[in-house]
């Protein structure tokens, strides 16, 4: 395990995930903590974004055994873009992402829409070593 993966292991720890949460990633990159959400899920899904197609690609095929049984789900998005529809989260989280650091309340605004009530949001820019 390289140094970042050992990070969002910290950070994932910190996320408190139920087994049924309903976990909305923005900014996946390569699906790292995405694999790692899975594990602790078992009713429970995760929908993930990021802005990069080649990110996206590799989280995809890194979480494959996930996005087949329905569990994952991986989209090419911004937050600024993304439509999730009716789609309601129980956690949303960030990791590294700019605008949750340069702008908290522009980024609460945007994800507002699809919490489900009694929602978490945690967002990390230091990662926790």
């Amino acid at each position: 395990m390289g140094i970042m993966s050992e990070r969002l292991r910290g950070v994932v720890g910190q996320l408190a995930i139920r087994p049924g949460d309903r976990v909305l990633e923005i900014g996946c990159g390569q699906g790292v903590a995405a694999t790692m959400v899975c594990q602790l899920l078992s009713t429970g899904t995760l929908t993930a974004i990021d802005r990069s197609v080649r990110m996206v690609e590799a989280a995809t095929r890194r979480n494959a055994p996930y996005v087949a049984s329905g569990k994952a789900e991986f989209l090419i998005a911004s937050l600024e873009d993304v439509n999730l529809g009716d789609r309601r989260f129980d956690l949303v989280f960030a990791v590294r992402v700019g605008l949750f650091h340069r702008d908290p309340a522009r980024a609460r605004a945007l994800v507002e829409p699809w919490l489900a009530p009694g929602a978490r949001v945690r967002s990390f820019f230091d990662v926790p070593v």
